[in-house]
């Protein structure tokens, strides 16, 4: 258990440390010269029979309020220190609002320097700070008159504290590891060390960490956990973690950076959050108001953009945005705090509940909705309601990291609550089973009418079907689902076109018969450089118009495509040179080809060669820049099989899905693990295609 001490400057927190542990938590110079803490202090109390109890003590001079912000964040008990002879004074007051603010729902009041004033005034002090915790978590705190002079009240007050450590449940470690550093030092023959308190998870020798927002990467050498040397450190506890690795200096990692699990760095610069705004504050907050944002050893600039039209008055609640000056490494779920910038005042405080939150549309009611279900404490409920609110699918590979939860605890949240799971390389994609049923009846239900309206065409566009239903999933997501509706049979996929399993656009006798003797023509080895309608028409015998009006017929069944006017190509051959083309750009500087090496590898003419890439630019399968091109991969399926055939599908036991990124659609895409579907503009991967 960390226990932290809160309270005004000079009434004595330091002092009952020492008495209570024997360590003098003043190590700087400067300190004892002046006899105040202006940084943090460490110190250690081993209990026979209980874990060691780690004091946290804070400065109280109101400069110094980032510096008790970044020690109490990572708190479990509160030991507020009040001074008999001056009372509540102002840094009490901030401080016990701090402690409210962060959630710090346990501690006891030590009321100091007891030895120095009468008994009614004890009384009258006794009641001031009661009135003072009315309202906070707080409110039934314990209060020991206390002496470090005389040593009277601080045996009593160890015991209150040894007491609630045998109560005390630990912190679960199933999350992963975070580390909140406010202190990075270099020791001689041992290397960077960097202290903090463990968030979450557990860390253990040798495991290979990321300090954010920086990125770097690093491996733990060794361990001190609570002031012993240790195999790992567990969430609770102070830690001292020895690290090597490229780049790793005492000046490289700063008090505010989080020492991770390597799959949590994602750094953040826009946060939804709620915020209650403190009763004391004397004006309303507007918006983007400027403040300056704690949270756990972190001191940044931000802004608050109001997620409501009216601006927030004291003493009220609200959902807000916060815009960073920079990006800070967070969970959602964690506390912080806001004071005024010019450091003179705490403003209020709140959760972070969304670490990916979007520029745009913020204040809509399906956005709304979904901060309502992420202010949900609990994973299970909170997944649950976030399936049940627009656009009803998340990223639950994002959900888990930005909540610091395991993978495991992901997959079992997964299945417990029998989603249906999307995943892909990058994420997983989650929907409930309601959500699914209602989306294969869409897709169904339009392909018939689609059927209906153009019995002649072989089937409809995916991406046009994706755009027209009601649920709009991300490409390569709802591609995931097509899949799982081929495997039982009740749709075929050919290539960018879709339809249902029963429907089939036939051929009359007299076609199929053409149709046999024409077929040969446009393959072999002659597949590159088919001839023209008229050349066909010559070579059979058979009537210009008719040939053409069995070419148009073949091209709406997918069997050739128009490449240029009355030239035709197998569907196969097409496939066949997008292949050539990817392999061309596998070979080319950058992926940039000309017409002239497309035309080599096919053996045909200049300006065949340029139709057929001109056809293949219309159709965004390659990008131009001049007279280069690039093959497009994310069209690289346009003209074959999908690219997540092969992919499945899961959700529980009888769930039927599988595959996708977070994109909602053209021009736009979701935070890379985020939960809105228009968070971000599009990003352009590495052939420079928008995605």
């Amino acid at each position: 258990m960390i226990v932290g001490t809160a309270g005004h400057i000079d009434h004595g927190k330091t002092s009952l440390v020492r008495a209570l542990t024997g360590v003098d938590t003043d190590r700087l110079k400067e300190e004892k010269n002046r006899g105040i803490s202006i940084d943090l202090g460490f110190a250690y109390l081993p209990i026979d029979g209980a874990e060691t109890i780690g004091f946290i003590d804070v400065p109280g001079h109101e400069k110094f309020i980032h510096t008790m912000l970044a020690g109490a964040s990572g708190i479990d008990f509160a030991l507020l220190v009040v001074a008999a002879d001056d009372g509540v004074m102002p840094q009490t007051r901030e401080h016990l609002a701090i402690v409210d603010l962060l959630g710090i729902e346990r501690g006891i009041v030590a009321i100091a320097k007891a030895d120095l004033v009468a008994e009614d005034r004890l009384a009258d002090v006794e009641e001031a700070i009661r009135n003072e915790l009315v309202g906070t978590a707080l409110a039934d705190a314990p209060m020991i008159p206390v002496s470090t002079v005389s040593g009277t009240g601080v045996a009593r007050l160890r015991d209150e504290i040894v007491a609630e450590v045998r109560r005390f449940a630990r912190r679960q470690t199933a999350g992963r590891f975070r580390l909140a550093v406010d202190r990075s030092f270099t020791i001689q023959g041992i290397g960077t060390v960097v202290t903090g308190t463990v968030l979450s998870g557990q860390v253990s020798v040798e495991d290979h960490i990321t300090v954010s927002p920086s990125g770097l990467q690093a491996r733990v050498r060794s361990i001190h956990a609570q002031n012993r040397p240790s195999e790992n450190g567990r969430a609770g506890d102070r830690c001292a973690l020895n690290l090597v690795g490229h780049g790793i200096t005492k000046t490289a990692i700063h008090r505010g950076d989080m020492v991770s699990d390597p799959s949590l760095h994602a750094p953040t610069s826009r946060i939804d959050a709620t915020l209650r705004v403190l009763g004391s504050e004397p004006k309303p907050i507007g918006h983007w108001f400027p403040v300056r944002l704690h949270h756990a050893s972190a001191d940044v600039g931000a802004r608050i953009v109001l997620l409501a039209e009216e601006t927030v008055v004291p003493g009220a609640r609200t959902l807000v945005q916060l815009v960073l000056d920079r990006p800070i490494a967070a969970a959602a779920g964690d506390r912080y705090v806001i004071r005024d910038t010019s450091a003179q005042r705490t403003i209020g405080g709140g959760r972070f509940l969304d670490l990916r939150a979007p520029a745009r549309k913020r204040r809509t009611p399906e956005r709304l909705a979904q901060l309502q279900a992420l202010s949900l404490t609990e994973p299970k409920q909170a997944i649950g309601a976030l399936l049940a609110a627009p656009p009803f699918f998340a990223d639950i590979s994002a959900f888990a990291r930005d909540r610091a939860i395991a993978a495991a605890e992901a997959n079992a949240l997964a299945q417990t609550l029998n989603l249906v799971q999307l995943p892909s390389d990058a994420a997983t994609l989650v929907m409930s089973m309601e959500s699914w049923e209602r989306l294969r009846s869409d897709i169904l239900a339009r392909l018939g009418a689609f059927h209906v309206e153009n019995p002649d065409l072989a089937g409809m566009g995916v991406e046009r079907l994706r755009t027209e239903l009601p649920l709009r999933l991300p490409v390569t997501a709802f591609r995931a689902a097509l899949q799982a509706l081929v495997r039982p049979g009740e749709i075929v996929l050919d290539g960018a076109w879709v339809r249902l399993a029963g429907h089939r656009v036939t051929m009359s006798l007299a076609d199929e018969k053409l149709w046999k003797e024409i077929e040969p023509l446009l393959g072999g080895p002659k597949r590159f450089r088919p001839p023209r309608v008229r050349d066909i028409a010559a070579l059979l015998g058979a009537p210009e118009v008719q040939v053409r009006r069995l070419m148009k017929l073949g091209g709406r069944m997918g069997k050739v495509h128009e490449v240029a006017h009355d030239h035709f190509f197998l569907r196969d051959t097409i496939a066949e040179m997008v292949a050539i083309i990817a392999d061309i750009g596998e070979a080319a500087d950058g992926g940039w080809f000309t017409a002239m090496q497309f035309r080599d590898r096919v053996d045909n003419g200049r300006k065949v060669a340029i139709q057929i890439l001109d056809f293949f630019d219309h159709h965004s399968v390659t990008l131009r820049r001049a007279d280069l091109r690039r093959l497009n991969r994310s069209r690289l399926d346009f003209f074959g099989n999908l690219s997540n055939a092969s992919r499945g599908i899961s959700g529980g036991d009888s769930c039927p899905v599988a595959c996708p990124d977070f994109k909602s659609g053209r021009g736009r895409e979701t935070v890379l693990g985020g939960f809105d579907p228009h968070s971000l503009p599009p990003l352009s991967d590495a052939t420079g295609s928008t995605r």
